[in-house]
């Protein structure tokens, strides 16, 4: 008589590989401190199928977003807080929160993945208490929190403080899911040839008049889902960034600094205008460095640019003495005018970062000034909301600078602020950025 062979577990109902992963990301995110991107880019790429990777980055991209809420439901409904020890539960009910509260999924698939994805991760006890607690947020919805609950108390302050008038309309953009901005490679199809690609594809776009290269997606998609993306046709850029090269304003042929050139976009963009430009890519980073790398091979234009791993404020590690006619200084920063896509930032940042940054910022404007040549322009641009970092930064800069002045940058930049320009979080669907153009005088 043969030996009975043991039966194979009964296969789990669809999607609770998504909601695990997700409860993962965000147990490492908001538990441990981990970065969205890095922990979605590696949960994603173990997972085959596209519509699974597109769920588990909206629950996640949701659950930040909405996290002072869920975070609340969870202290008022629980009679004991989870611990350290809970933290992919923890994930878990925040996902499962998500699903039913900003994706409307149909709530009988979501908690029915949801829950038996906490058998998957180990709790079973818990899986009971988990249905409950997502039956609750069905029937009673969440405690009421207003846009700016998601931010720390010190940082919500600080941007009232800024732009008192402004404040409140920046938190409710920043909660907001952004469009999915494109730049087309003026260098390799025209702006209406790649919207005509796009039709083609079932995908409708805008070509706003005051970007020469843009192309605005209302709802993202697949990169790959991009005609011609692999062979660098277009780029997924937002459109604050992409005014970057405006502000630049370059001359044919010029030798030009990007002093913080990852992860490359404004670099390629650069490159795409103009591709006679001798352009210098430095970043601190050396794997940061290889992202630029692989993004001007991307787009075929990595020929005309030297790409040096140094930290741009040791001038003694990298500079050769040869003036630039231009510098980008695409300053590292708290982040504070993206937070619509990297939510974690409203987690993880902390006052003495801001300290940290504005003295950063102060010793890499100093050294690439250095660099510049009689005559030659500098752009210092951040994608935060911060005076501090911004104007008050330039105010600076130009005080103890004797050699330096400002130039004008037009109304399409954003508010006058100082010296430069700024534009809020969420304005003509783009992120927070500030601009300000700099002259050495001859």
């Amino acid at each position: 008589m043969n030996p009975a062979r043991p039966q194979a577990p009964p296969p789990s109902p669809p999607g609770v590989a998504a909601r695990v992963a997700a409860a993962r990301v965000l147990a490492a995110v908001v538990g441990r401190g981990r970065s969205l991107k890095a922990e979605l880019a590696a949960a994603l790429g173990g997972i085959a199928d596209a519509r699974d990777r597109a769920l588990v980055e909206a629950i996640c991209f949701s659950a930040l977003r909405r996290h002072a809420a869920y975070a609340a439901a969870l202290e008022q409904w629980l009679q004991r807080p989870l611990g350290r020890a809970d933290a992919e539960l923890k994930g878990l009910l925040l996902a499962g929160f998500a699903q039913i509260d900003v994706l409307e999924l149909p709530p009988h698939a979501a908690l029915s993945a949801t829950v038996e994805a906490a058998r998957a991760l180990g709790r079973p006890r818990q899986a009971g208490m988990v249905n409950a607690l997502l039956r609750r947020a069905l029937r009673e919805g969440f405690p009421q929190a207003d846009a700016a609950a998601n931010w720390p108390q010190w940082l919500a302050d600080e941007v009232r403080r800024d732009w008192p008038g402004q404040a409140e309309q920046v938190f409710a953009a920043s909660a907001l899911a952004a469009p999915m901005w494109l730049r087309v490679n003026r260098a390799r199809i025209g702006r209406q040839a790649y919207l005509a690609l796009l039709e083609q594809a079932g995908l409708q776009a805008r070509a706003p008049a005051w970007l020469a290269d843009a192309l605005c997606l209302q709802t993202a998609v697949a990169v790959s889902s991009l005609p011609g993306f692999a062979d660098g046709l277009v780029s997924v850029q937002d459109g604050s960034a992409q005014q970057v090269a405006d502000a630049l304003a370059l001359p044919p042929a010029a030798r030009v600094l990007d002093a913080c050139a990852a992860p490359g976009g404004k670099a390629a963009h650069l490159v795409e205008r103009d591709p006679s430009l001798r352009l210098t890519a430095l970043d601190v980073d050396a794997r940061r460095l290889q992202r630029v790398r692989e993004t001007l091979q991307r787009t075929g234009l990595q020929a005309s640019v030297e790409f040096r791993a140094a930290d741009a404020g040791a001038l003694e590690q990298w500079w050769d003495g040869a003036a630039f006619d231009a510098v980008l200084l695409d300053a590292p920063c708290s982040a504070s005018g993206i937070v619509r896509r990297q939510p974690d930032v409203l987690l993880h940042r902390r006052p003495a970062d801001i300290q940290a940054l504005v003295a950063l910022q102060a010793r890499l404007l100093d050294a690439s000034w250095k660099t510049l040549r009689p005559g030659g322009v500098l752009l210092y641009s951040t994608c935060s909301l911060l005076t501090r970092e911004n104007a008050g930064q330039v105010e600076a800069f130009l005080a103890r600078t004797g050699d330096a002045r400002a130039e004008v940058l037009d109304e399409g930049f954003g508010h006058v602020s100082g010296a430069g320009r700024q534009r809020l979080a969420g304005e003509q669907d783009c992120d927070g950025f500030f601009y300000a153009r700099l002259r050495r005088q001859a």
